[in-house]
């Protein structure tokens, strides 16, 4: 007698499950949002639709409360792009928005709520860069550099990192395809192995230390020559996040 095999439940399917959870919660639809995006969510909870339905919902609530325009107008993060320590370069080979932070031109910041804010208004331009024709599909991705040439101990803000991942783990599922860390000084890897606490296994699988010429081999391949700037072995010119004009990405009220 043959024994009957159990069908295993399709992605689809369990973003479709996801989706009518968060409807019964909001009792709203939830067509404005592709399946692309809800499948994120559900990706960043291990495929669980009513932990990835918990989570799209507090990302929802937050989105509302801190980003009621939906976006963050420059205007509200001026102290922080005028450090200009982020740059936004891309795509990548792989079509991610690539964003570059300076550390050496970071300095730690009394004022949280306008950091936090700027993060909010760097991911956004970031992953809006990655946009097709404009367009959100709601997979896209980017790759971040983190570089440490030049820093001294005033340019170190473990605070402001672990701020930036925990809102990328957050609010910013499966948005992170790639992390670089480049030029790690000594006196750094103490502070790293703090931050390093507050990570996910999964963005820690992200990160990669450049710490050899064949990792920077790699790094060059895996970004490329045509996205980086000339000091990391590209062919690019450094552009100033505040510098990059996207038609459909708004920065004034």
């Amino acid at each position: 007698m043959e024994r009957r095999r159990t069908q295993q439940p399709t992605t689809l399917s369990m973003t479709q499950i996801m989706r009518t959870s968060i409807e019964e919660s909001l009792g709203s639809s939830t067509q404005k949002y592709g399946d692309e995006m809800l499948l994120r969510f559900l990706t960043a909870r291990s495929m669980d639709p009513e932990k990835g339905a918990n989570m799209f919902l507090q990302w929802e609530k937050w989105r509302g409360q801190f980003v009621p325009l939906g976006f963050v107008p420059e205007s509200e993060v001026l102290d922080e792009l005028n450090s200009r320590k982020i740059f936004l370069q891309g795509p990548s080979k792989e079509g991610h928005a690539v964003m570059i932070v300076k550390c050496n031109q970071h300095f730690h910041s009394n004022d949280h709520l306008q950091f936090k804010k700027f993060v909010v208004h760097l991911l956004d331009k970031t992953i809006a860069s990655a946009f097709n024709e404009g367009r959100e599909e709601g997979n896209e991705k980017m790759i971040g550099i983190i570089d440490l040439a030049n820093i001294s101990y005033k340019n170190v803000d473990a605070r402001a990192l672990i701020t930036g991942f925990q809102f990328l783990q957050a609010y910013y599922p499966e948005r992170l395809a790639k992390c670089f860390i480049l030029s790690m000084p000594w006196f750094f890897v103490s502070v790293w192995k703090f931050v390093s606490r507050f990570l996910e296994k999964a963005t820690q699988e992200k990160i990669v230390i450049v710490s050899n010429e064949e990792e920077h081999k790699n790094f060059i391949k895996e970004v490329g020559e045509d996205v980086l700037p000339e000091e990391y072995g590209g062919r690019a010119k450094l552009k100033a996040l505040q510098d990059v004009t996207l038609s459909h990405f708004p920065v004034r009220e």
